[in-house]
């Protein structure tokens, strides 16, 4: 059976960039605004953001609220997938979710990320201003007219969702994701370079000594690994598990007697190590099986690395991830399951 994924979002949102790595996958592409836009042609009009909004409402009032969904569901062939993208209006959705083919996938951002998307791209007819912007982004999230586009409703419709605010290897990962999870043909046989490097994190942490949590990074580099660390005494010193840590050993509530503590960190020590052989990690990622404390995300800012891949957060890690993303580093939480 084809498979169709159908697309909707806030403008700006990635819709296009998900459209585009579909079709890398062999994904045939339809959007239904191309309707919209076969009939201002026709009539010999300029198409504008505005043409197509009037025509589209004029064409769902005159033949009803699915018309272009159903347009475009009779183009297709049932031996190939598809990928439908600008649905815009619930009862479009509910005609292509009737097919029993269809997975609607909500792509959306930041509005503020959006506005600077929508800057780059310099199209001719975008607002210039950000409150212009926000005016256009509220009047297509609801309107009172049932033919007209109600955003707001498609996207309850959805069954998947997809946050866009950071970059392209992300937004890709979760639409790989998607896809494994809708089918076995593209459900991948290896793992993706997150699991990859935080399950070596975590085999890292198997070395740690402390007595109370084993914690582990990895630093990559160009998907290479370039230093690892995980927490425990320091070179020479007696094990934490062999009585080498005071505050360890007594068992401290968390955050107390920290000024007790011998047991360097698991971040730590893989920045430590990267600089003991002479190794830059400007430009690096670290992965780490918890969050960073204050200290390590201090050192992470400072030695200059772009982004921070975790797995659990750790117990006083508000204040260091608000801190490193004030710093313009990438932070990101993956799953991989409990510590």
């Amino acid at each position: 059976m084809s498979i169709i994924l159908g697309l909707t979002g806030e403008n700006c949102a990635g819709k296009g960039t998900v459209a585009d790595y579909l079709v890398q996958k062999g994904f045939y592409y339809y959007s239904l605004s191309d309707i919209i836009r076969e009939e201002i042609a026709n009539e010999g009009k300029e198409i504008t953001r505005e043409a197509l909004i009037a025509k589209g409402n004029e064409l769902r009032r005159n033949f009803g609220a699915d018309v272009l969904a159903k347009r475009t569901i009779a183009k297709l062939l049932p031996d190939r997938n598809y990928v439908v993208d600008s649905i815009r209006n619930p009862a479009e959705a509910r005609a292509l979710l009737a097919t029993g083919k269809t997975t609607l996938i909500y792509v959306t951002a930041g509005l503020k990320v959006r506005f600077e998307r929508m800057k780059q791209r310099r199209r001719e007819g975008d607002p210039h201003s950000f409150e212009a912007f926000q005016v256009i982004d509220k009047a297509e999230m609801q309107s009172k007219d049932e033919f007209g586009q109600s955003l707001s409703e498609v996207f309850a419709l959805a069954t998947k969702k997809v946050e866009n605010d950071t970059g392209f290897r992300e937004l890709y990962y979760a639409i790989d994701g998607i896809l494994g999870e809708i089918s076995v043909e593209f459900k991948s046989k290896r793992p993706k370079w997150d699991e990859y490097f935080m399950n070596i994190a975590r085999v890292v942490a198997t070395r740690s000594n402390c007595v109370k949590r084993h914690v582990a990074a990895v630093i990559v580099k160009d998907k290479r690994i370039v230093s690892t660390g995980y927490n425990g005494t320091p070179r020479g010193i007696r094990n934490c598990d062999e009585g080498g840590c005071p505050r360890c050993n007594s068992f401290a509530d968390s955050g107390t007697k920290l000024d007790e503590c011998v047991c360097s960190h698991g971040e730590e020590n893989a920045i430590v190590q990267a600089s003991y052989h002479g190794i830059s990690i400007k430009d690096a990622t670290i992965y780490t099986t918890f969050s960073p404390c204050l200290m390590c995300t201090k050192m992470i800012i400072n030695s200059g690395m772009k982004e921070v891949v975790y797995n659990s957060e750790y117990p006083l890690g508000e204040m260091p991830l608000s801190l490193l993303r004030e710093a313009g580093i990438t932070v990101r939480q993956v799953k991989l399951g409990k510590e």
